[in-house]
């Protein structure tokens, strides 16, 4: 059975999250690994060990170490919830994933900045796991200075075997199912 890797494009508050956790239960035989998670446990119990500025290499190295055990020692298929905008980390993601034999599947989050800033208002996550902004609105707005520089934000069809867009909250449904599909035919 070849098995997918499924990662999620899109910025902070997009539904990445609530999409990965409901394609998990409708997709059999998967897991969803959430670089926030492993923020989390390193801030609860490692605080001492994040670093104080520049890249988070040790969250980037316990998201490696879960990936590499899921690939190597689980039948599982990946569902890998990041916001994986940076075009070069996605495409050595994707090559990774290639060369395990799993197909790839993109899923971007294209959502409109003014129903982000609405999620933003309402949301009650805990802004305690930023460690180089303070508040999610900082986050969005650093997230839309960076689409406006670099282009390659944004996935394209050649990047994976499989590529689904989901604009509005009425196409996760048919993704989910699009995808969970897939997955009972690989």
């Amino acid at each position: 059975m070849k098995r997918l890797a499924i990662l999620t494009v899109g910025k902070t508050h997009s539904g990445k999250t609530t999409f990965a956790k409901a394609l998990e239960k409708r997709m059999p035989n998967s897991v969803v690994i959430d670089q926030d998670n492993h923020a989390e446990i390193l801030h609860t119990y490692y605080p001492s060990l994040l670093p104080k500025k520049g890249p988070n290499n040790i969250k980037y190295a316990l998201t490696e170490t879960i990936v590499d055990y899921a690939v190597n020692d689980t039948s599982c298929h990946i569902i890998l919830c990041n916001s994986n905008r940076n075009y070069n980390i996605r495409q050595n993601l994707l090559g990774y994933y290639h060369g395990k034999d799993f197909t790839s599947v993109v899923v971007y989050f294209d959502i409109p900045n003014h129903v982000l800033e609405e999620r933003i208002q309402k949301s009650q996550r805990n802004t305690t796991l930023l460690r180089t902004v303070s508040s999610f609105e900082e986050v969005l707005i650093h997230q839309n200075k960076e689409s406006q520089e670099n282009s390659r934000m944004a996935p394209t069809k050649e990047e994976a075997d499989h590529l689904f867009v989901i604009r509005t909250d009425k196409d996760v449904e048919d993704v989910i199912s699009k995808i969970s599909e897939m997955s009972q035919k690989s």
